[in-house]
């Protein structure tokens, strides 16, 4: 066990539970530590910014850092709770294997997913990732960045299937295409062989990026044509859940 680290997070939680700013003597004497371990701890989180000391007095607390990582793990368990029946329609709907995913940086992460009935189908883990440049569920996520946000994955594009996309161009013309038709479509695995998917953002209250739904299956199954058919399904279940979290969609006007 790192000593270390748990005198970091018992450093955290006293600074949480405190109603006001604490100085290094104080913290000392409460969490039984020299004052030389807890300045140093507290230099360490303060660089990381976590900590900030106020003035003039020296005295330290907590950055809404933690508050903010929270709010991710609270709205994380939102999505998944909130996501779920609209998961099992487009599963009944479709058949396939259902996924569930939010980005972290360059890569997705699978935070729910509903298992196909079909003897061959997509295998996933929840609580896996996979570079979000390769699958239906990043592309569509993507595709609600700003085009800046690419160029991150420029030194990490890297070939896993022949169908990869590898230039960014190829890389922005599926992000582009996924714009123009609300939803985003692999038609050959680029993470992994044999794997045909379709995906759809999905938006928050004030139409922030919040995570991804998606079908997927084998190619031999599902074709051009099943993507076009199933997207009409994953772009209402997308949407299901957007407004499940507080979205408003636009209205649309007639002419």
């Amino acid at each position: 066990m790192d000593k270390a680290f748990i005198k970091g997070l018992r450093l955290l939680e006293a600074l949480a539970l405190s109603e006001q700013p604490r100085g290094v003597t104080d913290l000392a004497a409460e969490l039984k530590l020299t004052k030389s371990n807890v300045h140093r701890l507290l230099t360490t989180l303060q660089t990381h910014g976590y900590v900030r000391q106020i003035p003039p007095h020296s005295t330290y607390e907590l950055t809404t850092r933690i508050w903010e990582l929270g709010n991710h793990v609270i709205r994380r368990m939102d999505l998944v709770k909130l996501a779920r029946p609209a998961m099992a329609k487009l599963a009944a709907a479709t058949g396939e294997t259902i996924h569930l995913s939010v980005l972290e940086g360059t890569e997705i992460l699978y935070v729910d997913k509903i298992e196909s009935d079909h003897h061959i189908r997509a295998h996933t883990s929840v609580g896996a990732r996979a570079p979000a440049y390769t699958v239906a569920t990043g592309k569509a996520m993507l595709a609600q960045l700003p085009d800046s946000y690419l160029e991150r994955f420029r030194p990490q594009l890297k070939r896993y299937t022949e169908t990869t996309r590898t230039a960014m161009e190829e890389l922005r013309a599926d992000v582009e295409l996924a714009r123009a038709q609300g939803y985003a479509a692999v038609l050959h695995g680029e993470w992994r062989e044999g794997i045909a998917a379709c995906a759809c953002a999905i938006l928050g209250r004030n139409g922030e990026l919040i995570g991804a739904i998606g079908m997927s299956g084998p190619d031999t199954r599902i074709k051009r044509k099943q993507i076009k058919q199933y997207s009409v399904d994953v772009i209402e279940a997308a949407r299901s859940i957007s407004i499940a979290l507080g979205y408003s969609p636009p209205r649309l006007t007639g002419g």
